[in-house]
């Protein structure tokens, strides 16, 4: 994956071009057909490492070649967009803290179809995928050039890191493939597998998803498993504890440069504020407040109960009147969690 030469017109070169000119950190070609990894990504599932995540087995047949997705579609253009890395680490996940970056990128993608349009001059049958479809973006992006799978499984680019979102527009243009990424440049380190409090990598490159603090903070949808709940401190909303002990990511991580992702007013403030916050929504408070964001996915019930178990884990006193008002909460999971809570506030100030 190179970056255009100056006054090279070639139509991947202007592709590119426009790709960066739109914002995209990345920008790569690479070929469609049968992918990589969709048998190991099967064997995953089979495993029962996605949990609760029922969608992610449909569409195999689309998964496994990526040329069915769309009719005649012969390339795929691969694009990374940064969302920093360089913000100090949350209660929230760096990805989630602004805006929605499945319609950020969905934007940019389709402003990207119709810039190809204009510059081959005719209709390009064309089709964006952002984690919204059976498609192996990972393979794609690593045969577009732009990255190998890291031990903790995000593709890692050498000069940015693993703060991006991929991002996949399959077109029915027939384009030069750029070659595909074929080092490991993981070595001997093993700090995302040592640095995961939860134990959820089973080895290098496999997560089981059902102990993956992101996947029990968004996509589990019943109560945290009470093993669990110590184990996920002050995380109120994904995490980032992997990427964030990563050399590549110490020494190459960006600036926060998209306007989009930077983090909303509510989210501001320590864990315990944060919590505090969200615990006190309503219905209506909670959809005004996360328009557009993509903490929508884990719904006021889930972030309720998240902020209760954090709250568990580093409140205080001063967090009881929260707590206590949180037992009243029309969703039981929620006044579950706060009943867990106090007893664990209890517990800690006993043991003072």
């Amino acid at each position: 994956m190179k970056r255009p030469e100056a006054g090279a017109r070639s139509p991947e070169n202007l592709i590119k071009a426009h790709g960066y000119a739109l914002g995209f950190d990345l920008v790569g070609i690479a070929p469609l057909g049968a992918m990589d990894t969709a048998a190991a990504f099967d064997s995953w599932i089979e495993s029962g490492y996605a949990g609760e995540m029922e969608y992610l087995p449909r569409g195999a047949a689309k998964r496994a070649d990526s040329r069915l997705p769309l009719a005649g579609a012969i390339s795929a253009i691969v694009v990374g967009l940064s969302y920093g890395g360089r913000e100090p680490a949350g209660p929230i996940a760096r990805y989630a803290r602004g805006d929605d970056y499945h319609e950020v990128m969905a934007v940019k993608l389709e402003r990207l179809h119709r810039q190809i349009e204009v510059e081959v001059g005719h209709p390009i049958n064309g089709k964006a995928y952002i984690d919204t479809g059976p498609i192996l973006e990972r393979d794609l992006a690593r045969r577009a050039g732009l990255g190998w799978f890291g031990k903790n499984t995000n593709l890692i680019n050498p000069h940015i890191g693993s703060f991006f979102f991929i991002g996949v527009l399959l077109v029915d243009l027939e384009l030069e493939a750029d070659a595909p990424f074929e080092a490991d440049r993981c070595g001997s380190c093993t700090r995302c597998l040592d640095a995961c409090p939860t134990d959820a990598f089973v080895e290098p490159r496999v997560l089981d998803a059902t102990k993956c603090i992101s996947y029990l903070t968004i996509e589990a949808k019943g109560a945290v498993p009470t093993e669990q709940r110590e184990k996920i401190g002050d995380l109120i909303y994904g995490c980032d504890i992997c990427q964030d002990v990563c050399p590549w990511n110490v020494r190459f991580s960006q600036e926060l440069r998209e306007p989009a992702f930077r983090q909303r007013e509510v989210l501001h403030g320590d864990a315990r504020a944060v919590a505090t916050r969200i615990l006190a929504m309503d219905d209506e408070a909670f959809r005004r407040e996360f328009k557009g964001s993509a903490m929508k996915r884990a719904k006021r019930r889930g972030l309720a109960r998240n902020a209760a178990t954090v709250l568990g884990n580093i409140g205080t006193g001063d967090d009881e009147d929260a707590l206590v008002h949180a037992l009243d909460d029309p969703q039981p999971l929620v006044a579950e969690h706060a009943t867990w809570a106090l007893q664990q506030i209890a517990a800690h100030t006993v043991h003072r």
